[in-house]
C-alpha cells in the first residue's frame, strides 16, 4: 500500500486520467473530490462489497441450474 501526506487542496494523480484532491478535514472525517472518466466507477467500499454479494447472490441459482443441466446431459451421453 503506497501512504502519501496531502494537505488540504492537495492532489495525488493515477495514470494520466484520475485526480484525487484533499478537500477537507473535519474531525475523524476527510473529504475527497475524485475527478475520473465517466467510465470509471468509483463506490464507497461498503457500497462495492455489496454490489459483489448482491452479484454473487443473483449468479448462485443459475450456477446451480448449469451444474444440473451439465450433469443431466452427460448420463445421457454416456447412457445412463
Amino acid at each position: 500500500m503506497l501512504v502519501l501526506s496531502r494537505k488540504k487542496g492537495e492532489s495525488i494523480v493515477i495514470q494520466d486520467n484520475i485526480e484525487i484532491t484533499l478537500l477537507g478535514v473535519e474531525g475523524d472525517t476527510v473529504r475527497l473530490g475524485i475527478s475520473a472518466p465517466s467510465e470509471v466507477d468509483i463506490f464507497r467500499k461498503e457500497v462495492y462489497l455489496s454490489i459483489l454479494e448482491s452479484n454473487r447472490a443473483s449468479a448462485a441459482p443459475e450456477t446451480a441450474t448449469m451444474k444440473s443441466l451439465v450433469e443431466k446431459y452427460r448420463k445421457q451421453i454416456q447412457g445412463e
